[in-house]
């Protein structure tokens, strides 16, 4: 108990709720003790604990009494030092009964490290909302000293309790010290390399390379730096491990079983593939041993207590739940262009035949070749200049952006191709493949064009094979697109400035750094982990994607195209041509392929996030001049623009974030890519992709030739020629137990139109505009699940009847093809 010191007969009482360090076991609170919770800014103030409950998830609430003076005014912030030996977990502190306010809430959520960690004590602000300008008096210092703190000095070198927020290029994807085949690019810094900056975590340069930064062990993956509350909380870590773990025992069987197959290493058919989710995994005694060198210690504690029994099998991908071959058919390789994992490639196309924005200077001519002969049977009686005109032929192109990269990359074990695929608009609203080229540079020099080949639909035979391995190489190329700039570059790299920026300039008090914060949660961990496992010189990409080593360098390239105003759906969409203009559309937008389930319900979830935006906005930014004034808002978009995504910096289609109307456009766009975007790319991954034929990450030889053994033997035996030629069975294991990690929601997500507390913000007119958001999307949810009911609707759910519901807001735990998180969480 503390004593306390007594102005006057005036109290106040409150609940402060805290978690203990080692949230992974919650079995002895009673040697939690708050220290010196002991000053409202300005006034040292004494506290007693009267008792202690707990609560759910391992928190406990102290009661507390402050005393009080009237003439103090109203509790704006405390300061809070821990003069324990280790950290604890500050939630909240609520104030009770404080004379003409009622209750204050101060939400914190915030490690606090004890007080020899800290040059200052640690300080958190009630849920009041202020624009710089409007802060009060004793506020203003600390409101610009805490920003001081969490942008750092650029210098020193940052520890597990830190909170510094801070650039760097991405200078530690390669291990120079380990040899020549670990050296990468640095990304970032160059007009060369361009790309978006990633937190600083200030390891030391390697050896080899002093601008490049060493790496961790692998073993201590799960240690890398991102600032204290930037970290997984305990249940997202409890969740991610069992599943890192699961996948990892899952990956080690069929390398064991290579052991004793007639084709080590090989499907043999779509049978052999079938068995990946049979029955359990047993793991032999003596692996546990080679197992425990290479994986972390949190991980082996999920090992140890399965005893060696049988553990875990993959779950039955939803692509082939209902029939185990639907996903060969024309109709559904084209519907996952509109409803798959990467609805955002499709294009309308608008000359024929397709053409090329190359250099021509640089790789000669690459006009296609497909002629009118290849599809005009195809176009249900138009002629092609017709189907063009009633905008009915559409383009998967994957042809500019691979063609500049494909030498490099085939010199590797991979062989692909740059590939168009041109698509027909049926009258019952599918679409069907007519005709598919498959491309490779000149051998003679790129000055030269390049050759290619045409494919078109075959019922049976031969053409047959040959057709659905053409469709096979287009979805290697559009599965590494998917992965590498769909949804790292666009989602994952290209958010993180944003987030390192908003903590840096933007004040918790601020009006958009409440707006925004649910939206940056986990994001600096899952990326700093990618770092560290997946994206980095022989990690998990560039083992399963067909880019191989060259994967990042791809991303890098596109980077060069990224458009921040293009990012939001509505721009998007015009851009693609797939929507036109119409005031008198929903949305203002009419879509040329009506039935395309994601646009159709991500113009409804981003119309819904746009207009909460906007009703949120309005309310503190009353005229175009209190934007132009916000010195924080001002300092956090200049920022962006010229440090956090410093490459662009000079891009004119940057807003100049002037007026209400750019600031609500620029907070909607961030908050769709975060929340919406990254859910429609994300979560059905392992629906789609978790069966390798279905959606292929990797292809290891070329299409066959007449005369060569390896025709023969597509004559002979279609499926062995086609698992052959489409990911090795060691790489498509591994690719599905990255990608079942990457599907899932943890047990403690936080979705769109929720947050983690009610009392984020003191101010009823946007509390009253969130909770209207939430009914909208509830609505909106209502919506998609009618439409997946309606058999007019063919593209919702299609051959293998699964209903699109990656856009419906909410989500149980686990795979679910469906659930917007708030952010970029995983």
């Amino acid at each position: 108990m503390y004593n306390i010191v007594t102005r006057n007969n005036n109290s106040i009482k409150g609940t402060v709720v805290l978690m203990k360090k080692n949230v992974l076991e919650f079995n002895d609170f009673s040697a939690v003790i708050l220290d010196d919770l002991n000053e409202f800014v300005g006034n040292r103030i004494s506290l007693q604990l009267i008792s202690a409950v707990k609560l759910d998830q391992g928190e406990i609430a102290f009661k507390v009494t402050f005393e009080w003076d009237e003439e103090m005014g109203i509790p704006g912030a405390f300061l809070i030092r821990n003069n324990h030996h280790s950290e604890f977990f500050l939630k909240s502190l609520t104030l009770e009964n404080v004379p003409a306010q009622g209750v204050i809430h101060f939400i914190c959520n915030s490690w606090v490290y004890p007080a020899h960690k800290y040059e200052k004590d640690r300080i958190f602000f009630s849920n009041k909302t202020y624009l710089p300008g409007e802060t009060p008096v004793p506020l203003i210092k600390y409101r610009k000293e805490e920003l001081e703190n969490l942008r750092g000095d650029g210098k020193k070198m940052l520890q597990e309790w830190d909170r510094v927020y801070d650039y760097a290029y991405y200078n530690d994807l390669g291990s120079p010290d380990s040899g020549p085949q670990y050296v990468r690019p640095i990304l970032g810094g160059s007009s060369e390399y361009p790309y978006p900056r990633r937190g600083r975590t200030s390891r030391k340069p390697t050896k080899s390379d002093p601008n490049c930064e060493t790496r961790l062990n692998l073993a201590f993956s799960l240690d890398i730096y991102v600032p204290r509350d930037e970290r997984f909380g305990h249940l997202k870590m409890e969740d991610f491990l069992a599943y890192a773990l699961k996948s990892v025992v899952q990956v080690l069987k069929p390398e064991l079983g290579a052991l004793f197959d007639n084709t080590p290493n090989e499907f043999d058919n779509f049978e052999d593939v079938l068995k990946l989710y049979g029955g359990g995994v047993k793991l032999p005694e003596g692996i546990l041993t080679d197992v425990k060198d290479n994986v972390h210690k949190e991980v082996m504690k999920k090992i140890v207590r399965t005893n060696g029994k049988s553990l875990f099998k993959f779950p039955i991908p939803h692509v082939i739940a209902e029939d185990k071959f639907a996903w060969r058919a024309d109709e559904e390789f084209a519907r996952e262009m509109l409803a798959g994992i990467n609805p955002v490639m499709i294009c309308l196309l608008e000359e024929f035949p397709p053409t090329s924005k190359l250099d021509c200077k640089v790789y000669g001519h690459h006009t296609s070749i497909i002629a009118k002969k290849h599809i005009e049977h195809n176009l249900d009686g138009l002629r092609v200049e017709e189907a063009i005109r009633q905008r009915k032929l559409f383009i998967l192109d994957h042809h500019d952006d691979l063609m500049p990269y494909l030498r490099k990359i085939n010199s590797t074990s991979t062989k692909i191709y740059a590939s168009r695929t041109i698509l027909f608009l049926k009258n019952d609203g599918t679409l069907k493949p007519v005709a598919i080229e498959l491309s490779l540079p000149h051998p003679e020099g790129d000055h030269y064009g390049a050759t290619s080949e045409v494919y078109i639909p075959a019922e049976q035979g031969v053409g047959n094979s040959l057709w659905q391995l053409a469709k096979a190489y287009v979805g290697v190329a559009d599965s590494g697109y998917h992965q590498l700039i769909s949804h790292w570059l666009h989602t994952h790299a290209t958010m993180e400035p944003f987030i390192i920026a908003s903590n840096r300039q933007l004040s918790v008090c601020h009006p958009i750094h409440k707006l925004l914060h649910p939206h940056f949660r986990d994001t600096m961990n899952i990326n700093a982990l990618a770092r560290q496992i997946l994206i980095n010189a022989g990690g998990a990409l560039e083992y399963t994607l067909f880019p191989s080593r060259y994967s990042m360098e791809f991303s890098s390239a596109l980077y060069k195209e990224w458009n921040f105003t293009e990012q939001g759906l509505p721009a998007d969409l015009l851009k693609r041509g797939v929507a036109v203009k119409d005031s008198r559309s929903p949305h203002g937008l009419r879509l040329l392929i009506q039935d395309y389930p994601f646009a159709v319900d991500g113009l409804e979830i981003w119309s819904a996030i746009k207009t909460w935006v906007q009703d949120y906005c309005s309310y503190y930014y009353k005229y175009d001049e209190t934007v132009k004034e916000d010195e924080e808002l001002q300092s956090w978009w200049k920022e962006i623009r010229e440090v956090g995504h410093g490459d662009k910096k000079n891009e004119p289609w940057w807003p100049k974030m002037e007026t209400i109307q750019e600031l609500i456009e620029t907070c909607t766009t961030i908050i769709w890519i975060a929340s919406a975007l990254h859910a429609a790319i994300n979560f059905g991954q392992y629906p789609y992709g978790g069966y390798p034929p279905n959606r292929p990450s990797m292809s290891r030889r070329f299409m066959p030739e007449k005369g060569t053994p390896e025709y023969d033997e597509l004559v002979a035996n279609p499926e062995k020629a086609y698992l052959k030629t489409i990911t090795a069975q060691f790489q498509a294991v591994l690719g599905i137990s990255l990608i079942e990690i990457l599907s899932q929601h943890s047990t403690d997500e936080v979705y769109l139109g929720q947050r983690d507390s009610p009392y984020w913000t003191s101010d009823k007119e946007p509390l009253e505009a969130f909770e209207k958001f939430g009914k909208k999307l509830v609505e909106i949810e209502e919506k998609i699940l009618r439409m997946n009911n309606d058999m007019t609707l063919k593209n919702r759910v299609g051959p293998v009847k699964v209903p699109y519901t990656l856009l419906c807001p909410s989500s149980d735990a686990g795979i679910t093809n469906m659930g917007i998180p708030n952010s970029v969480s995983i």
